[in-house]
């Protein structure tokens, strides 16, 4: 399972939300690229970049924090918030992003978040499918649409997308715990079997599905075993990072002992 640091940038610096809410914006660190190298000096290969910013102004902001770290650092971004046309997309990328998130765009306008898929390629395109009770969320969490979560995630899983970020909203910079039972549940309901043909003209069969990136309510380090026991492709963790809650060498430890 890979471990992702998040990096949520306000005005240019590093700050976490609790459940979403800009009114508890609290920052971490003024400049973002020192928060960057000291996870890339403790073995981290991955970051979680979100254009708060963007989230709100419904286009990309902060593509300059995105340039600065892809080109001092050499951690693989996926960055995401306010990414809403093609032009955003061709930001995001000329300015170092490994791969792109889209939420809001999905649900709002699935012609063009399908566009990407299909010129990026299902490697590049993540789908943010961030929920409350389920219902997936919109506009920087502050709306709710009509989705439902799973079926959601099924349709866009039909159409070729391999990665999903979830979030629940409401365990979202908690320090409470993140949700497995949701996990499982979207694992569950995402696997099927593949017919394969191997080499020697035998069909075998392999079960697939999604890869699931947990985000949201990481509090302790025992939570990110569970987390891949229960088959998450990844874990974002956020404010458990920058309250000590979780301790960048254990993260080093857990990459170092699990390749």
């Amino acid at each position: 399972m890979r471990l992702i640091p998040a990096i949520d940038i306000i005005d240019g610096k590093c700050v976490r939300l609790s459940k979403g809410d800009y009114g508890t914006k609290k920052i971490y660190n003024e400049n973002p690229l020192e928060v960057a190298l000291e996870f890339e000096n403790h073995g981290i290969e991955y970051l979680h970049l979100v254009d708060l910013d963007g989230a709100k102004s419904k286009h990309i902001v902060n593509h300059k924090v995105l340039e600065t770290i892809a080109s001092k650092t050499t951690l693989q971004i996926d960055f995401g918030g306010g990414l809403k046309t093609d032009e955003d997309l061709h930001i995001a990328f000329e300015n170092g992003a490994s791969q792109i998130t889209g939420g809001s765009i999905a649900v709002k306008d699935p012609e063009t978040f399908l566009g990407w898929l299909e010129t990026y390629g299902p490697e590049r395109i993540i789908l943010g499918a961030d929920a409350t009770d389920e219902k997936v969320a919109v506009s920087g969490w502050q709306e709710e649409s009509d989705q439902e979560l799973v079926p959601y995630i099924q349709v866009y899983q039909k159409k070729g997308i391999k990665y999903v970020i979830c979030t629940d909203i409401g365990k979202d910079g908690m320090l409470e715990g993140p949700s497995f039972e949701l996990y499982q549940k979207i694992i569950a309901k995402t696997k099927k079997w593949e017919t394969l043909i191997t080499g020697s003209g035998v069909e075998d069969k392999e079960i697939i599905g999604i890869n699931l990136i947990a985000s949201g309510g990481i509090s302790t380090f025992e939570e990110l075993p569970k987390l891949k026991e229960i088959g998450c492709e990844g874990a974002i963790i956020g404010k458990a990072i920058y309250e000590n809650r979780i301790s960048l060498k254990q993260l080093e430890s857990y990459i170092l002992e699990n390749g």
